[in-house]
């Protein structure tokens, strides 16, 4: 596997409303985690869509393995142009410092936003441009990668594609061990 595409929830979805989030630390692990192996494997590129959430953080993972791992690269594929436009400008920050660090960007219909058509095209094209999909994603809450997930599904019907998912069972995984290497160092 060469490329993987990577998408989740939103932050919104997982009631994060602050970049300093404790929630946030977990899923980047679990991304690091899941990225490692693959990277020793041979993978190339990651390509996210640039959305709020997941998606910012694992660009922030990637960022941070490229320093051990320089032959990864990061692509960014916006469904639209001006994606952030409606939002905070603590997110635009976050946003733009990704585009500015990310090694491909392009908008994958030239347009502003105009109609969710542009959505669906934008899971249709990084499913067909990647090798997999690595979601963090529970079929138990849907939300926003849903689409994706469904979009990657057909792929696997027709093709060699595979889903590597991260849960929430992945994330609770890491808190506890966290947990657990903390307690241990208790002194008595």
């Amino acid at each position: 596997m060469k490329v993987l595409a990577i998408t989740g929830y939103k932050a919104f979805e997982l009631g994060i409303f602050k970049q300093d989030h404790k929630g946030i630390t977990y899923i980047k692990k679990a991304i690091k985690k899941r990225l490692v192996p693959m990277i020793e494997d041979g993978l190339e590129w990651v390509i996210i869509s640039g959305q709020l959430g997941t998606e910012l953080w694992a660009a922030e993972v990637i960022f941070e393995l490229q320093l051990d791992y320089s032959e990864l690269r990061l692509a960014v594929l916006t469904p639209h142009l001006d994606q952030e436009a409606k939002w905070n400008d603590t997110n635009k920050e976050q946003y733009e410092f990704i585009l500015s660090q990310a090694d491909f960007v392009e908008s994958i219909t030239k347009r502003p936003y105009d109609n969710p058509r542009q959505l669906k095209v934008k899971n249709q094209y990084i499913v067909k441009k990647s090798d997999a999909l690595m979601a963090f994603y529970d079929d138990e809450k849907k939300g926003s990668p849903f689409f994706m997930v469904q979009e990657a599904q057909k792929k696997i019907e027709h093709g060699n594609y595979h889903i590597f998912y991260i849960t929430p069972y992945d994330i609770e995984d890491i808190i506890n061990e966290e947990e657990y290497n903390e307690s241990s160092n208790w002194n008595y």
